[in-house]
């Protein structure tokens, strides 16, 4: 068991580490080469590692893993299933986390004010972008980084309920989600933007999603 899970964790760095680097070079072959066994690797180390297993947190992967392969497609289309898929991964990932909030370990204006910065964030964030995105998909887009933003409400809920670093881990982890997805619009759609490359958007995305895992499993 140990073996299979050095492996899994062998198979993320690795995939993640040439994706990265390709990612600089603006290699799109190998981007799409490795992109999908982050992921897969992901779950692999997860359901080793998990006693018990919980199924959200498996579907928040599955979801994550569809909307990474969904992206790779080119267009709107693509996109915006990509963004679908993610934002039921979210979804799942709140799901995972409220199973392990203790609501009187906080006070709910606490959890408001949480939601509320993250919000405030998104907003401020679409404001700039707003001069290149596509009308249609403004306030789609919005939406989606606001749950983005409740995801991270959840995971800081989560940390104050159960404490230690557990909950620590996963809280950095979700907020790097968030610089990820926040940065993807940037590249996507700001064409002077100074985010050239996806190296950034994956690299947060990558190391979020570790350290959420990482979180979740101790």
């Amino acid at each position: 068991m140990n073996a299979l899970k050095a492996a899994m964790l062998i198979l993320f760095f690795l995939s993640a580490g040439i994706h990265l680097a390709a990612s600089l070079k603006k290699d799109q072959k190998w981007r799409d080469r490795t992109k999908p066994f982050i992921l897969i690797a992901l779950l692999g180390f997860y359901c080793l590692s998990a006693r018990p297993i919980v199924l959200t947190v498996v579907l928040a992967l599955v979801f994550s893993w569809l909307g990474d392969v969904l992206l790779m497609g080119k267009g709107v289309r693509w996109f915006t299933a990509g963004g679908i898929a993610f934002m039921v991964s979210h979804l799942f990932f709140i799901l995972s986390y409220a199973r392990q909030v203790d609501r009187s370990a906080f006070h709910w204006l606490a959890a408001a004010a949480l939601l509320l910065a993250f919000a405030g964030t998104a907003v401020l964030l679409f404001h700039f972008l707003r001069p290149h995105l596509p009308k249609a998909l403004f306030y789609p887009m919005l939406l989606y980084l606001i749950i983005n933003g409740l995801m991270n409400a959840f995971a800081w809920l989560r940390a104050f309920s159960i404490g230690g670093a557990a909950g620590i881990i996963t809280v950095i982890g979700a907020l790097l989600f968030f610089i990820s997805d926040s940065s993807l619009f940037f590249v996507r759609f700001k064409k002077n933007s100074r985010l050239k490359t996806h190296f950034l958007v994956m690299l947060t995305y990558s190391l979020g999603e570790l350290l959420i895992v990482w979180g979740l499993v101790r």
